[in-house]
């Protein structure tokens, strides 16, 4: 079973304006952001990863670059990884956001949350993003799987709701909970797809200590959860 690590872009200026960037163009990463996708990238300096692929919008390809540069692999881009297309919510600020009628929606019913149309943006459900990121994450997982084998290792650079999605398909929480989970920019989960069970190894950790998860070759094949919690 391999590996992805999945990565949240680092600080955008979309994050340091409080507004919903969307699918906007232009959205580069800030200062912050920069100094965060260098750090993230010495973390992974000297890991077995077989492949990394990004979101085509500037603010992970910014972080996807170093990260990709320090394992010596070329960044893959991917439209599925994409930002959600919130349509007429796109650009907007989220203070203003949170006063409308469909903020509860997406709170609190997000299986249910359809983004508005609007003329010059794309607008998608919430279901439909999920089932995009989720669907593309298994299947570079599982292309990753017939060229590295079980052990290979590799990195999705993508979005906050599309990567909670992605953990609330791992853990069988299903999009109705996805709000339960958090993804702060430059932080790394970690998910290993397996026959029986998903298991969700590491979760919005912004400091991560990377190493733990290059394949051991005395490891036995983790198959199966370890009945006692496993000897590490």
């Amino acid at each position: 079973m391999p590996t992805v690590l999945l990565v949240r872009h680092g600080h955008s200026s979309a994050n340091g304006e409080g507004i919903l960037a969307g699918r906007l163009p232009g959205i580069h990463l800030t200062d912050r952001g920069r100094e965060q996708a260098d750090l993230l990238a010495e973390r992974f300096r000297g890991l077995p990863v077989a492949r990394v692929v990004s979101s085509p919008l500037e603010r992970c390809l910014e972080t996807a670059a170093p990260l990709a540069a320090a394992v010596g692999v070329e960044v893959t881009v991917d439209d599925d990884l994409q930002e959600c297309a919130y349509g007429a919510w796109t650009g907007r600020p989220l203070a203003e956001l949170a006063k409308e009628p469909l903020w509860a929606t997406v709170q609190d019913s997000p299986e249910s949350a359809q983004f508005p149309s609007d003329e010059r943006y794309a607008a998608e459900s919430l279901r439909a993003m999920s089932d995009r990121v989720v669907a593309s994450v298994r299947r570079h997982d599982a292309q990753v799987a017939e060229g590295a084998g079980d052990s290979g290792l590799w990195v999705a650079v993508t979005h906050g709701d599309l990567l909670k999605a992605v953990l609330a398909d791992a853990t069988g929480a299903g999009l109705a909970r996805f709000q339960s989970y958090t993804a702060d920019p430059a932080s790394v989960s970690a998910v290993r797809y397996g026959g029986r069970h998903t298991f969700l190894l590491t979760a919005n950790d912004v400091t991560p200590d990377l190493t733990r998860f290059q394949p051991r070759p005395d490891a036995p094949e983790a198959v199966d959860a370890a009945v006692g919690g496993g000897a590490g």
